[in-house]
C-alpha cells in the first residue's frame, strides 16, 4: 500500500529513542519494538525473536540490523528476515518520522491484532 494512502498513528518523539536503540510500544496485538539507527531511520518489528522469544528491543542495533540478545540471531530491520545461516522472520510494521514524531501504520497494527 502506498505510504500516502495509509493511516498513521503517532507513538512518540524520535528524540525519545536513543540512536542505535529501541523503545517498546504496547498494542492490542502485542509489543512492537521501534528501532532508531545511527542515521535516524526508524523501523518497527514485533518485539519477539521467533527462535526463543527474546526481546528484540533489548538487542544490539548495527546498521539496519538488530541482534537478538538471547542467541545472537540477526534480523534485517527493513524486512524482518533473519540473516546468515539462521532461518525465520519477524513481522514488520511500517514506520516513518514526520515533524520529529514517530508514526506507525495503523493498518499493520490492526492486521497483527487479528487471530
Amino acid at each position: 500500500m502506498n505510504a500516502e494512502n495509509r493511516n498513521w498513528v503517532a507513538v512518540g518523539a524520535l528524540d525519545d529513542i536513543p540512536r542505535q536503540g529501541a523503545r517498546v510500544v504496547k498494542t492490542l496485538a502485542g509489543c512492537i519494538a521501534v528501532f532508531r539507527t545511527a542515521d535516524d531511520e526508524v523501523y518497527a518489528l514485533d518485539d519477539r525473536c521467533p527462535h526463543k522469544g527474546g526481546p528484540l528491543s533489548q538487542g544490539i542495533v548495527h546498521g539496519a540490523s538488530v541482534t537478538c540478545p538471547l542467541h545472537n540471531w540477526v534480523f534485517d530491520l527493513a524486512t524482518g528476515l533473519a540473516r546468515g545461516a539462521d532461518e525465520g522472520s519477524v513481522a514488520v510494521t511500517a514506520a516513518k518520522v514526520e515533524g520529529g514524531q514517530v508514526l506507525l501504520a495503523a493498518d499493520d497494527l490492526a492486521r497483527a491484532a487479528r487471530p
